[in-house]
């Protein structure tokens, strides 16, 4: 049974306002002062209300999953490949959590309001307080993120930083394994050039922001993590053999 804290998350008077006030205020920084193209769209049509889970490379702390939930919310209001008006916040689609590393969801009040949107907090394995560290996955971690897909569509980042190119963690494939959710690989890029880190604040404006849906992932569930791991990094374009066709790979080429 779900505590009364899980409750609160879950509940639509809660997150209804919150994606409400977090929507406005984002959306002039998405449409306004910069400018998102979407595409894909139409592969959210018919996906089921439930272990849908949006797998993503990641650019900042909020704003790729903000913007995630306003694509959501547009296309619940029958938007195709753009945001228009926000009259969407009015009834927004509130049945989507995301994955968020605990230390980043408390570590001040704007991160904790957010996190009643819909963060699964979790303790990462290999990073807490700025130094690396090695541990075990927590097991209530894992069970969260069960209970979530049972109910919602789950937005995870598998590399776990900004870093680009940085590689997947085996915690994804484990969670596909477990939970053989719907996989739809999602690729973003210009929040880097628009937003500092947190993603709160402008570094630049007229940007671009670009957000692709593809077609969910055939996978092969019983497949070893390892395979599942490189299937999932290869869609959202963060594997090797996309790292070697970047800019800044041709950059380093031509300095040596």
């Amino acid at each position: 049974m779900p505590s009364v804290g899980e409750w609160i998350a879950d509940s639509k008077l809660i997150k209804g306002p919150v994606y409400s006030l977090v929507g406005m205020a984002s959306w002039p920084g998405l449409n306004v002062v910069n400018k998102t193209e979407i595409s894909g769209m139409e592969h959210l049509a018919d996906l089921p209300r439930q272990n849908v889970l949006f797998v993503s490379n990641h650019q900042t702390y909020f704003a790729d999953v903000i913007t995630f939930l306003h694509i959501f919310c547009a296309r619940r209001w029958g938007r195709q490949n753009k945001l228009g008006l926000p009259y969407y916040l009015l009834w927004p689609f509130t049945r989507v959590k995301f994955i968020a590393a605990e230390e980043t969801m408390k570590s001040n009040l704007l991160s904790r309001l957010f996190a009643l949107a819909g963060a699964i907090s979790v303790k990462r394995t290999w990073r807490a307080k700025g130094h690396d560290v090695q541990r075990n996955r927590d097991e209530n971690d894992t069970q969260k993120i069960d209970e979530a897909l049972a109910r919602n569509w789950v937005i995870t980042f598998p590399q776990g930083t900004t870093k680009p190119f940085a590689p997947g963690r085996k915690g994804t494939a484990h969670i596909i394994k477990n939970n053989r959710p719907i996989v739809v690989p999602v690729v973003i890029n210009g929040f880097w050039r628009a937003f500092d880190k947190k993603g709160l604040r402008f570094k630049k404006k007229g940007a671009t922001l670009s957000v692709t849906f593809k077609q969910p992932l055939q996978i092969d569930y019983d497949a070893p993590a390892d395979k599942i791991l490189e299937q999932v990094m290869d869609a959202i374009e963060q594997s090797k053999q996309y790292m070697l066709k970047g800019k800044h790979h041709l950059m380093n080429v031509l300095d040596k």
